[in-house]
């Protein structure tokens, strides 16, 4: 199993999806899992260390774990089948020993971030669907004119996160980034 990093959250224009690049630790392959808007938003706040004012559902999944005194020791990226990544993650308890949970990538990616774990891609998935890191071609955005002010983006993004519209709140949070560098 290959060690990997998550390097970065992209759009996916084909798609319409975002891809999350996984990158090996001790190599120079990317490994683009494409997921939904909703598990990008979700492995972005948990890369952010955004602390939300109630708890997500990735957030409740690692609550569960932990009180149940679990440990979740590891996410694998095991498989690749029809164009459809396969992930587990390991959980480990004193009485049970070790259990593998079946789990879709972008739910594996966000628990596992939250909880600060090791994520894993079989050498196998890593031959077949990673692609060298240079070869991404980067596209540049596109600057638009600022309608609004930085202080004004971010009272919109206040009131995003007070009414828990996350997905709005990442999108203002990426704007004032922009912005602000």
């Amino acid at each position: 199993m290959i060690p990997v990093n998550v390097k970065k959250i992209s759009f996916h224009p084909p798609s319409r999806s975002y891809a999350v690049m996984l990158k090996e630790i001790d190599g120079n392959r990317i490994l683009p899992v494409i997921v939904g808007s909703f598990e990008a938003q979700a492995i972005a706040l948990a890369i952010e260390y955004v602390e939300t004012p109630r708890p997500l559902t990735h957030d409740l999944i690692g609550a569960v774990i932990s009180g149940v005194d679990a440990q979740l020791k590891t996410i694998k990226i095991s498989r690749l089948s029809e164009g459809v990544f396969y992930a587990s993650m390991v959980i480990e308890t004193d009485e049970l020993g070790q259990c593998i949970i079946d789990a879709r990538p972008s739910d594996a990616l966000a628990v596992g971030l939250r909880l600060k774990v090791p994520i894993l891609v079989h050498e196998e998935v890593m031959a077949e669907a990673g692609v060298p890191e240079g070869s991404i071609e980067e596209k540049p955005v596109k600057k638009t004119r600022m309608k609004m002010s930085v202080q004004e983006i971010e009272k919109k993004l206040e009131q995003a996160i007070e009414k828990e519209e996350y997905e709005k709140a990442a999108i203002l949070r990426d704007k004032i980034k922009n912005m602000t560098a």
